[in-house]
């Protein structure tokens, strides 16, 4: 079956830089699209990041030009670089897989799922 297993979260301060990453396994990974999601706390999770199997790439407002997305298909991973990080990005991420070489941003559009991956940016 297929698993996603996310790495790369702690404790950072403020304008520091993080990198996620997510190893898939169960199926080709080259074949479909990835997502990075987040939940805070008392929020509901919300889109980040997509990948499509072509490489092309969408972020959530909040994160563009600070946050990058992209995919290493040799080793199954996608890897979310996070840089100039807020408070506000304080959140467990998750990694996803669509069952589609397309990107989208919702989460009814991902099947499968990560556990998640604490980041916490202090201020």
């Amino acid at each position: 079956q297929v698993q996603l297993v996310e790495s790369g979260g702690g404790l950072v301060q403020a304008g520091g830089s993080l990198r996620l990453s997510c190893v898939a396994s169960g199926r080709t990974f080259s074949n479909y699209a990835m997502g990075w999601f987040r939940q805070a706390p008392g929020k509901e999770r919300e889109f980040v990041a997509a990948i499509s199997r072509s490489g092309m790439t969408y972020y959530t407002d909040s994160v563009k030009g600070r946050f990058t997305i992209s995919r290493d298909n040799a080793n199954n991973t996608v890897y979310l670089q996070m840089n100039s990080l807020k408070s506000e990005d304080t959140a467990v991420y998750y990694c996803a897989q669509r069952t589609s070489p397309i990107a989208r941003t919702g989460i009814n559009d991902h099947d499968y799922w990560g556990q998640g991956t604490q980041v916490t940016v202090s201020s």
